[in-house]
Parts: C-alpha cells; sequence; structure tokens
C-alpha cells in the first residue's frame, strides 16, 4: 500500500490503515519541501510525523512531536538570544541530530530517514520525496519567506501572493519510490495540503508520469470553502485555486480515478458531479475525530482499490 502525505491530515488516515494492514505493509512517501536546517541539524517536520506515528511516540494532540517531550534546549537558547524558528523537543531533537550525523557522514536522504526509522522501531517503508533539497517558498505581501518562516514564525498571517517549490526542478526520482510505485497498483492521495504537502511531492521530477498508470485514490481535505486544518485555503487562493473540494480536484484531476469528499461537503459534491471528469465520487465522513473514525475512512478508502 502507497500513500503520499503531509504532516497532518493524513498521519491521521495512516493512523487509521494501520489498524487493518500491518505497518510492513504501508509505504509513505513524505513531503520534505518543508525541511529547514534549525541550529546544525536537518529538521523534517512531515517524515518526523509520520516516523513518530509509526514509533508509537506521536504528540496526539498537536499530531506533530514527541509525546510527553521536554523543550529545555530549545529554552536555554532562548535565553542566550538564539532564536530558532521551530520549538524542538530534546528527544525530537535527538532524532535530528541523528539524521544529521548519517547525512553528514555521506548517506541520502532516503538513507537516513531508513536508518532513523529503524532506530525507533519503525515496522513501515518511510521514504523522502527525494534525495535533493527542495523549499515551498511562500511570496508574501512583505517578500518571500520559507514555509516554516512564513507558518511558524509569522503564524501565516501575511498576504501570499504565490508559492515556489525551489530545487523542484534539479530533483530525481529515488530508486526506493520507482521500485514501490512499480510494484503497487494502487496510490492514496492523503488529506494533505494540495499545494505544500502533496504539491512539492508531484513536483519532483517524473513523479507524475510514474503515477500516470496506477489507480489514484484522493481524500479531499476541503468541506465547503475551508481547509479542516492549516493554510490551505489562503495557499490555494494565492495559486489561482478555487477553496473547495473542486479546487483540490483539479489538482490532482490528471491522476485521480477516485475522489473521496465529506458527508456535509454539499457544494462539493455538487460541483465534483458537475466537472466532465471521469472520476468516481465517493460521500463519507472523512473528519477522523477519533481512531475509529480514521479506521472507517481508511476501510472506505481501500474499498476504492482495484
Amino acid at each position: 500500500m502507497l500513500v503520499l502525505s503531509g504532516g497532518t491530515g493524513t498521519p491521521k488516515l495512516l493512523g487509521g490503515l494501520r489498524q487493518l494492514v500491518p505497518d510492513e505493509d504501508i509505504t509513505v512517501v513524505v513531503n520534505t519541501a518543508e525541511d529547514l536546517w534549525v541550529s546544525g541539524n536537518l529538521v523534517c517536520p512531515d517524515i518526523d510525523t509520520v516516523t513518530y506515528l509509526f514509533a508509537g511516540l506521536l504528540d496526539t494532540d498537536k499530531w506533530w512531536g514527541i509525546e510527553g517531550d521536554t523543550y529545555n534546549t530549545h529554552e536555554a537558547l532562548a535565553s542566550a538570544g538564539h532564536d530558532e524558528v521551530l520549538r524542538l523537543g530534546d528527544r525530537d531533537r535527538g532524532t535530528h541530530i541523528m539524521r544529521s550525523e548519517f547525512i553528514r557522514q555521506g548517506a541520502s536522504l532516503t538513507e537516513a530517514v531508513n536508518r532513523t526509522a529503524r532506530m525507533l522501531g519503525v515496522g513501515a517503508n518511510i521514504l523522502p520525496m527525494c534525495d535533493e533539497p527542495v523549499s515551498s517558498m511562500i511570496t508574501t505581501d512583505g517578500g518571500k519567506v520559507h514555509y516554516q518562516d512564513f507558518w511558524v514564525g509569522q503564524r501565516g498571517k501575511p498576504g501570499v501572493l504565490g508559492v515556489e517549490y525551489q530545487g523542484a526542478g534539479n530533483t530525481t526520482i529515488t530508486d526506493a519510490i520507482r521500485q514501490v510505485v512499480e510494484r503497487e497498483d494502487n496510490i492514496i492521495i492523503g488529506p494533505s495540503n494540495p499545494i505544500t504537502s502533496i504539491g512539492p511531492i508531484l513536483a519532483v521530477k517524473g513523479m507524475r508520469e510514474l503515477m500516470g498508470s496506477k489507480h489514484v485514490v484522493a481524500v479531499s481535505p476541503i468541506i465547503g470553502c475551508e481547509p479542516v486544518s492549516g493554510p490551505a485555503g489562503k495557499l490555494m487562493s494565492a495559486c489561482g485555486c478555487e477553496v473547495s473540494s473542486k479546487g483540490v480536484m483539479q489538482c490532482y484531476e490528471d491522476l485521480l480515478d477516485v475522489f473521496v469528499l465529506d458527508e456535509r461537503d454539499g457544494q462539493g459534491q455538487r460541483d465534483a458531479g458537475d466537472m466532465d471528469v471521469d472520476v468516481d465520487m465517493v460521500v463519507v465522513d472523512t473528519m477522523m475525530t477519533s481512531p475509529e473514525k480514521s479506521a472507517v475512512l481508511a476501510g472506505v478508502v481501500m474499498e476504492q482499490f482495484v
């Protein structure tokens, strides 16, 4: 089973999937365009969220970081005048240090992520979208900034004029991703931000072409005209996309076979139904407010497989 994931909505779906299939049968290709070097170490927020989920460490109240983590190092640095854009926990920082040391020793990001995951007891196959650095850069009314500076540093307040995947033109599909895509019949695009979570994955050179012959099931992260969480609405609008399930569908329409919408999204159901595309629509409760609901949604998604 292959899933494309960002760091919030899709991990909830992954939590449901792993109630139905063994972790070892799940491969997750994860966005890395939000990665950032912080205090000498590479932080991979979306990869860390997925890794901690499968390791049983994830703080599922925040859906990032390690449950029960402390912040002594971050606070000590702050008191000394060293500002970190991300609030990093102490155990979480240990993950960043391990991964960064592997990279400094010559490992690719794919190798470093794999080794770190195995050290944490993860059974699933977690793959970064590419080994080359890519950054989601947000052009705001105050200038161009990294996604983390926009969303965390500036709390997503500036007006957004555009989004760029800096470095995407230099990417190549890794052998690990190519092998798993070639052997899988079905691909799930999870309910993550279509612009800065899934968009960078699909921007990797050759990725859309590689996925073109596969059966693709996508879950909408939008209900009505509002994202379930995060800045997807502001970013979609800046990229000329309608903030709706229809807009999400248009982001993926060259790939889609099945589109899953929320049962409360009447407008999305009508708009998607009016589109001249050969895509099956599935209407279900997509609000994963409990592990049980995540498992139900995961079961519906799996029912769409060929």
